[in-house]
């Protein structure tokens, strides 16, 4: 099964986890097997939020409300269970500075 973690940080991105913790996490999650893909993304005050009302494509620079969390970045990860994925989002560092959300791919049918 397919999961993602959204790593979300308590405060700034910048104030999350960074050099040789992440690196040897992702390093050791790689050679396992178990990260797919993943990467850190930039500050909310960065971002374009888009949203259609009526047929007209609206857009907001930054975030849509201000937050004290931000998303700091994201993994997929390839688990057997919810159980596994839980115990993977554990053992990141960034679960130490603020949360990580684990949630399932879809498996439906489309």
């Amino acid at each position: 099964m397919r999961f993602m973690m959204l790593v979300v940080v308590d405060g700034p991105v910048g104030d999350g986890p960074t050099g040789d913790d992440v690196e040897s996490w992702v390093k050791e999650m790689d050679d396992r097997g178990i990260r797919v893909f993943g990467n850190r993304v930039v500050s909310p005050s960065e971002a374009t939020t888009v949203r259609v009302r009526s047929g007209d494509v609206l857009l907001t620079d930054g975030p849509f409300a201000e937050t004290k969390e931000q998303m700091a970045g994201f993994d997929i990860i390839e688990c057997e269970s919810m159980d596994q994925a839980v115990e993977i989002a554990a053992e990141h560092p960034a679960a130490r500075h603020g949360r990580i959300e684990v949630r399932p791919f879809w498996e439906g049918q489309a």
